[in-house]
């Protein structure tokens, strides 16, 4: 698994458990929805966002090293 395939995993269970969350437990769980909507807007501007540095050092690769690395 890349980095940027994992860092849509990602983004997509935390969006998903705070909605159930948010519906069973208390809507305060909403805040953390937005934080994630808002982080993956701006990573679509600057490509950096803070799950693809721990993604990393946690040893994924990003798509453009594995394409590099089987040419």
């Amino acid at each position: 698994m890349t980095v940027e395939r994992a860092v849509r995993l990602v983004a997509g269970v935390v969006i998903l458990t705070s909605l159930a969350l948010a519906r069973y437990v208390s809507p305060y769980w909403y805040i953390l929805t937005a934080f994630v909507g808002l982080n993956l807007l701006q990573s679509a501007f600057t490509n950096w966002c803070p799950a693809m540095t721990i993604l990393r050092a946690l040893g994924l690769k990003d798509s453009e090293a594995i394409q590099a690395s089987s040419t």
